[in-house]
């Protein structure tokens, strides 16, 4: 480094090995752009139980096929576990934490309402059939505890936080007025979701409740959508939980694009979190690739 001053010299020796620890594999770099970061809304959609094979391709669901084409599909995307509950909170804590989905317990690892909440951003989970505002109790069916995984929160539980949990009649109006939050966690309930209803009907469901969101001028303006399965049908047990599809919506979206980077629930919370400006990742999100690849 003859010739450079020391500033320089240190900078140089930083880059370079930033360089090496992305071509040996190590930390959680990944090619193409990070992932944006601004006053971006984002919005995260779990569906149910179904393989990539029996999603994307399939004719019964058009409209999310729609998405997928326009906007951007993980083609090697997998679950974490089996089954439901363990992804649900990789989602959103880092860690599968139980593989009971019969789980009363609470949960207080850092979870994504204590990060977003520390960095002053609001959240909300819009879950269908739930009973009523501010409701962490057991299974109302079709609405099931634990396809929402923030009721087990001890950040939410007994706490302010739980006003954040409204029922999913709600978010139309919140839609209309302006009023979304800066993370918005969709629940379908379990007939809409594909886990007792058809793939047909969750797509019919999609296009009705969710294609105003996409073509909402705030969305297009600067709006992240993920439409994710919490796992594969059983018999697929791939990195844990199987193949599932993995859909990427927005204006800052790449269109049409496909990547076969291997991705995990973990990546799709460090990427909720970074794209609200989040430096701070629960669990296995603090080592996972990032999904800027994704973007623009």
């Amino acid at each position: 480094m003859t010739g450079l001053t020391p500033r320089a010299a240190a900078c140089t020796a930083l880059l370079a090995a930033v360089s090496l620890a992305s071509a040996c594999g190590g930390g959680s770099i990944a090619s193409g752009s990070i992932p944006p970061t601004s006053s971006t809304q984002v919005f995260l959609l779990v569906e149910e139980n179904h393989s990539y094979s029996e999603v994307i391709g399939n004719s019964s669901m058009p409209y999310l096929n729609s998405l997928a084409t326009q906007y951007g599909l993980a083609t090697q995307y997998f679950a974490d576990s089996h089954p439901s509950i363990g992804n649900y909170f990789m989602l959103t804590t880092g860690k599968i934490e139980t593989t009971d989905d019969a789980f009363t317990g609470t949960v207080s690892d850092d979870n994504i309402v204590r990060e977003l909440v520390q960095a002053n951003r609001t959240w909300r989970s819009y879950a269908e059939s739930l009973p009523n505002p501010g409701y962490t109790g057991g299974d109302a069916y079709p609405y099931v505890q634990h396809h929402n995984p923030f009721t087990y929160f001890t950040d939410v539980v007994g706490t302010n936080q739980a006003a954040s949990l409204v029922p999913f009649s709600q978010f139309p109006s919140d839609l209309s007025a302006g009023t979304l939050a800066d993370f918005s966690f969709i629940v379908p309930n379990a007939l809409d979701d594909a886990h007792d209803g058809t793939l047909a009907a969750a797509d019919q469901w999609l296009q009705k409740n969710i294609d105003p969101l996409v073509k909402s001028s705030a969305f297009q303006s600067n709006g992240l959508l993920v439409i994710v399965f919490d796992e594969s049908d059983t018999t697929d047990t791939a990195h844990g939980g199987g193949h599932v599809a993995a859909i990427l919506v927005g204006p800052k979206v790449k269109s049409g694009f496909q990547t076969s980077t291997l991705y995990q629930h973990e990546s799709t919370l460090r990427l909720i979190l970074s794209t609200l400006g989040v430096n701070s990742f629960p669990g296995n999100a603090a080592s996972a690739p990032d999904m800027g690849a994704f973007f623009q």
